[in-house]
């Protein structure tokens, strides 16, 4: 059942201000992984510098753009994906939402971000961004951390945000994070603002060594690139920081609808061009 429940939010804005200010005391960086405390499990790597995750059981399910030099393994990122399943579920949220929510769970994985004493600290201009996406969206309040979550399947009160919350850092605050006001864009110190997506931007362009563009490519990979550079940078941004999971999915098929319309009467003429296009996949998971 879907009901307001003011007070509860009311309480729980006030308790997350206190992280707040608990944040902005404690923001020095020293270069090494410092647990934030709240909603976030404890880095594994406590104080130690960020460092590259192998595959293994402490993998990144999540967030794997971030895999080549990050604080997280398996603990942090784990229940970030569980979140952004919930609000693809039963959160109905819409994709640019969607998108923005993996981002913002993805914070405490930014080096930057885990290497700063206290709450992960969120440019403002990205939270307002979130709210215009995200004020249509279910949510409700997570039994366990005590902060707003995306609504589960067991959540017997839940509520759109827009009932609630009336702009973006109210949204950040109460979903545990700490909002830094009035954000420069060219300022890493805060999460989401351009500096800090940039470094993501940039960390999809460095090339995987001994990998060579000459090499013979499938047509329909060439077809692959070809439309994953011409992609918007936000949604390929989204893609790798979700690691082919939820909204990378929607990209995925999206790409698969562009092959079948510009492909289909050359397959029809040629052959089978199914093993081609079961390339795709794989392709975008060796891209990450």
């Amino acid at each position: 059942m879907r009901s307001s429940n003011i007070c509860c939010y009311c309480t729980l804005l006030f308790a997350a201000s206190l992280n707040l200010f608990a944040s902005f005391s404690f923001g020095k960086n020293n270069g090494v992984c410092v647990s934030p405390g709240g909603r976030f499990p404890p880095f594994s790597n406590e104080g130690k510098p960020p460092r590259r995750v192998n595959k293994g059981p402490k993998d990144l399910t999540f967030c794997r753009v971030f895999r080549k030099n990050t604080c997280c393994d398996v603990k942090q990122t784990h229940p970030a994906l569980l979140s952004v399943r919930r609000l693809a579920s039963t959160g109905e949220a819409s994709q640019e939402c969607l998108q923005l929510w993996e981002l913002l769970e993805c914070a405490i994985c930014d080096p930057h971000v885990g290497t700063r004493r206290g709450i992960p600290l969120i440019c403002e201009s990205f939270c307002e961004r979130i709210y215009q996406a995200c004020s249509g969206a279910y949510f409700s309040v997570d039994a366990k951390t005590q902060v707003l979550a995306p609504c589960g399947v067991g959540d017997f009160v839940c509520g759109r945000a827009s009932e609630y919350i009336s702009n973006g850092t109210e949204l950040c605050v109460v979903a545990g994070f700490s909002v830094m006001p009035r954000d420069d864009p060219e300022d890493i110190s805060c999460y989401g603002g351009q500096a800090s997506l940039d470094y993501i931007a940039d960390s999809l362009k460095a090339p995987k060594a001994g990998v060579s563009r000459e090499k013979q490519t499938p047509e329909i990979l060439e077809e692959l690139r070809d439309w994953w550079e011409s992609m918007p940078l936000s949604n390929r941004i989204s893609w790798a920081v979700g690691g082919m999971v939820l909204t990378a999915g929607l990209l995925l098929v999206s790409f698969l609808v562009h092959v079948y319309n510009n492909n289909m009467p050359r397959c029809l003429q040629r052959g089978p061009c199914l093993n081609g296009v079961m390339e795709v996949g794989l392709y975008a998971a060796l891209s990450l």
